[in-house]
């Protein structure tokens, strides 16, 4: 399991890229859509980290460490992107300026990183389900990525301050749309990851 160290630690690296830069771009910005992709990868920075602490300890891996991951990348995603549609409403009511040509850099630059962790997830992603999980994500994410992007342009073009929250709303349905199947697809190994480290369940086992 030790040779997963290193493309966790890789990809945790970009994915903090795509997090500093969205977050206090979106801030700094006044954009909603950039905040919500942030965030977003706020969720796959914790989740990363959870696994590359579980592929770091010498005693093994953890079905703790790897459950909490797991949680954070699936569950905790939709209550944060549950939190930003409230958000995103009241600025569809309320519109505040916001500077277009920040969400297209910030933008570029996480679809860019995103795509960097999905390629270094890629192989692993087929020896273990939480690896798979964060792959799929920070694939999605690629694109998702470019939605900011789009939000600035047509800022720029409108100088209508709704397009922001709107697409923030497109990034909030994509988040859902693309989470849930997973989690239910693979439910089990993702609050059980002990069965499938082991082998399978404790009745095939026996």
């Amino acid at each position: 399991m030790a040779h997963l160290r290193r493309p966790l630690q890789q990809a945790l690296a970009f994915n903090t890229v795509v997090l500093v830069v969205e977050i206090l771009g979106g801030i700094s910005a006044n954009s909603l859509s950039l905040v919500m992709d942030g965030v977003h990868n706020l969720s796959d920075e914790l989740a990363i980290a959870f696994l590359v602490v579980a592929y770091t300890r010498t005693t093994g891996i953890s079905s703790g460490w790897l459950r909490a991951a797991n949680l954070l990348n699936s569950v905790g995603l939709l209550g944060v992107c549950g939190w930003l549609t409230w958000r995103a409403l009241g600025r569809l009511v309320q519109p505040i300026v916001v500077l277009g040509w920040v969400p297209i850099i910030a933008g570029v630059i996480g679809a860019a990183c995103n795509w960097a962790v999905a390629w270094v997830l890629r192989s692993p992603s087929r020896e273990n389900p939480s690896i798979r999980l964060a792959y799929v994500h920070n694939l999605g994410d690629t694109f998702v990525s470019l939605v900011p992007v789009l939000a600035g342009v047509l800022t720029l073009l409108t100088r209508n301050m709704v397009v922001d929250p709107l697409l923030s709303l497109v990034i909030a349905v994509i988040i859902v749309v693309s989470t849930v199947p997973v989690v239910l697809g693979s439910h089990r190994e993702l609050l059980w990851p002990e069965r499938v480290i082991c082998g399978g369940p404790p009745a095939a086992r026996r």
